[in-house]
């Protein structure tokens, strides 16, 4: 089989700034794992001012990048880079992406896919024509439709959606930038993500609440756009932004940390986050809410800890000891490294151009 470099393009929300947008990481981590394995990269991200007063990587060492102000820009720079690709890549929520997937699928001579990292998110835009980045009759004709939510939902996409074939890419992180470090443990239960009107009632009961009931707790919840009228209790601590680069400091300093996830992806199932993972790796032990499929990728009660109730969380918090906690974590560490790392998707995502 031909082992040669392979050309790839991708166009995605960003790749250059990670501000308010999960995107940036999962890029970043399979891009750089694509560039590892000796491949070229060129990503192609929209010059939008929310991303460009903000970019903590402007310039990505591992790949190209180019950033284009319109559609007619992107046509006049690109149409080169797309024709001549091995490997085409349309992400979701790029802006304008139904015109900018036509154009991508009409211009390449390689083969092309739509990567889907909002999933569930898609499906119920494209039920209720919302979708502003996807068209129904869009959907065949990219090669491949690559999809952060396994399960069911990889044979609704093919045989109700008419994609010609639906593979799984799941999230996954980078082993480089995340591990379990000596520091102080600030909190005793923290939280990180953008605010979402669908995550903020489970952020209640599993985190909020839990804080109100527990004085002499030390909580924190860091990410952007929570809304001003929000009464956080006083012993909850709010970040606004963590950078990328403090990821890694922001697990350890807490002694558990929570994953929320969105209605949709729990509806779907089959759909972990970036930050589970990035969680995992620190060795952080994670309380979460449960979704069909979860323990496909980290077994509840022994790798990760399902928690539905404040009293869930409180009996967590409060009744685990260190020892045990440590092992939790040490276990998910383990599993994580094993198959979810960026290295992992890199691969994947060869073989999968590979057999196209």
């Amino acid at each position: 089989m031909n082992r040669a470099p392979l050309k790839i393009v991708i166009l995605g929300l960003s790749i250059t700034s990670s501000w308010g947008n999960g995107h940036a990481a999962t890029y970043r981590g399979i891009v750089k794992g694509l560039n590892e394995r000796g491949h070229d990269v060129l990503f192609l991200e929209r010059d939008a001012e929310w991303y460009a007063s903000n970019r903590d990587m402007p310039v990505p060492p591992f790949c190209r990048t180019g950033i284009y102000s319109n559609i007619d820009e992107l046509k006049e720079r690109f149409t080169s880079a797309i024709r001549n690709a091995d490997f085409v890549i349309v992400g979701s929520y790029v802006p304008e992406g139904i015109a900018v997937g036509e154009w991508a699928t009409r211009t390449a001579l390689g083969k092309t896919a739509f990567y889907d990292i909002d999933t569930p998110v898609t499906i119920e835009k494209l039920a209720s024509n919302e979708c502003d980045y996807l068209a129904l009759e869009l959907i065949p004709r990219y090669d491949i439709y690559l999809s952060f939510t396994g399960g069911p939902t990889l044979d609704k996409l093919e045989k109700e959606y008419g994609a010609k074939m639906a593979k799984p890419l799941y999230c996954s992180v980078d082993p480089d930038l995340y591990w379990p470090m000596a520091c102080e443990q600030k909190w005793n239960f923290g939280y990180m993500g953008t605010y979402s009107p669908d995550r903020q009632p489970p952020l209640d009961l599993l985190m909020i609440e839990p804080a109100r009931r527990w004085g002499e707790g030390r909580f924190v919840v860091a990410g952007p756009m929570y809304p001003k009228n929000i009464k956080w209790p006083g012993n909850v601590e709010r970040i606004i932004h963590v950078a990328p680069d403090r990821h890694c400091a922001f697990y350890n300093s807490q002694r558990f940390t929570l994953n929320v996830t969105r209605a949709d992806m729990i509806r779907a199932g089959y759909s972990p986050s970036v930050r589970l993972f990035e969680a995992a790796l620190c060795g952080t032990p994670i309380i979460s809410d449960y979704w069909a499929g979860l323990e496909e990728y980290l077994e509840p009660g022994s790798e990760i800890l399902i928690s539905r109730s404040s009293d869930d969380t409180l009996g967590f918090l409060l009744g685990i000891s260190e020892r045990d906690a440590k092992l939790i974590g040490e276990r998910a560490r383990a599993r994580i490294l094993d198959l979810h790392t960026s290295r992992h998707r890199a691969v994947e995502l060869e073989e999968l151009i590979r057999g196209l």
